[in-house]
């Protein structure tokens, strides 16, 4: 596995960041903790979750992939230190108006929150879910400079933020003298990329933000299993990859994500990644699993090294989509 520096940070994080949303979902405890030993042994060292994943499954009210993570924690016998640990603050928590959101007062018991269900003492990565407007950028960024200088916190950052608004954050850091976001989640895959690559990508170029990309398979469409002449599976996700990705242009990415693979020995999936990866402004690509095979057969794209000309048929396929 490699590891490259999360943007201009020193903090090292393997090419392949576990993405736990499915814990507690359509990963049950038992077989989330044999995914993560299994990622550790596969040399994985970046898990990211948020305190909301599982909050809207079976009416609970969140924290459940954080819970699971910090009980493996707990008694898997891997040292804390070596475990880059991300997860997010914003999202609902509970039905009061100030269960959620970027403001100060529920930051501050967000985060005791998630550091009592990880069975930590630290957060490596705290990260700013989505912009919140009802927010300054300076409380927000100030309550997190707190957390940081209380070593509760190591590193900030965001994710689904528009270029504008990181400018403005980093802008609001560099003159209040605020810590600043070191990262960014962006929706970033061979078929949607636009969204990044217009305004986003050279920003973080500029100015050092390592980018930790979610949903690099576009939702099972980069995986091979929808193709033009297959039935849509029966499943609300199915109709979503259906209306964003099936079209004509999709498919022929698809194809030629298959025709380079086959030279490497790699499924599409695999070589999915691959094309992620490729990006000198990527730091990692966050990959979800249900199960210890699928992580074992997804994570393998960390070692497929795209040709220079492959990378640019890729590029062709799906021009700023």
């Amino acid at each position: 596995m490699e590891f490259r520096k999360l943007g201009r940070t020193g903090l090292k994080v393997s090419t392949i960041c576990l993405g736990t949303m499915q814990f507690g979902w359509s990963a049950d405890e038992p077989t989330s903790h044999s995914i993560m030993s299994r990622a550790i042994e596969l040399g994985c060292n970046f898990f990211d979750t948020a305190d909301v994943y599982s909050r809207w499954v079976d009416g609970n009210d969140g924290g459940v992939s954080e819970q699971i993570i910090g009980n493996w924690l707990a008694k898997s016998g891997v040292r804390r230190q070596s475990v880059v640990l991300a997860t997010k603050v914003r999202g609902q928590m509970g039905d009061g108006p100030n269960d959620q959101g970027l403001s100060r007062a529920h930051i501050m018991t967000a985060v005791e929150d998630s550091l009592r269900r990880l069975q930590t003492e630290y957060i490596d990565l705290y990260q700013v879910h989505w912009p919140d407007e009802e927010t300054p950028l300076d409380e927000t960024l100030s309550a997190l400079t707190d957390l940081v200088r209380a070593g509760k916190v190591r590193y900030i950052g965001c994710s689904n933020y528009p270029a504008w608004l990181l400018t403005k954050a980093l802008w609001i850091s560099d003159v209040k003298h605020l810590v600043r976001y070191d990262s960014l989640q962006p929706h970033y895959s061979l078929v949607h990329r636009a969204e990044f690559e217009r305004e986003l990508q050279p920003l973080c170029l500029d100015q050092g933000i390592g980018v930790i990309p979610y949903s690099p398979l576009a939702g099972g469409f980069l995986t091979g299993k929808y193709r033009r002449d297959t039935p849509l599976p029966a499943s609300t996700r199915a109709e979503g990859v259906r209306s964003r990705y099936m079209n004509e242009q999709g498919f022929t990415a698809v194809d030629t994500l298959e025709v380079i693979g086959k030279s490497h020995n790699a499924t599409i999936a695999q070589t999915a990644i691959a094309w992620v990866l490729a990006n000198t402004a990527v730091s990692s690509a966050i990959i979800g699993a249900n199960s210890v095979a699928q992580l074992e057969d997804t994570v393998q794209g960390a070692s497929v090294t795209l040709m220079p000309e492959e990378k640019e048929a890729l590029d062709k396929t799906t021009a700023w989509q």
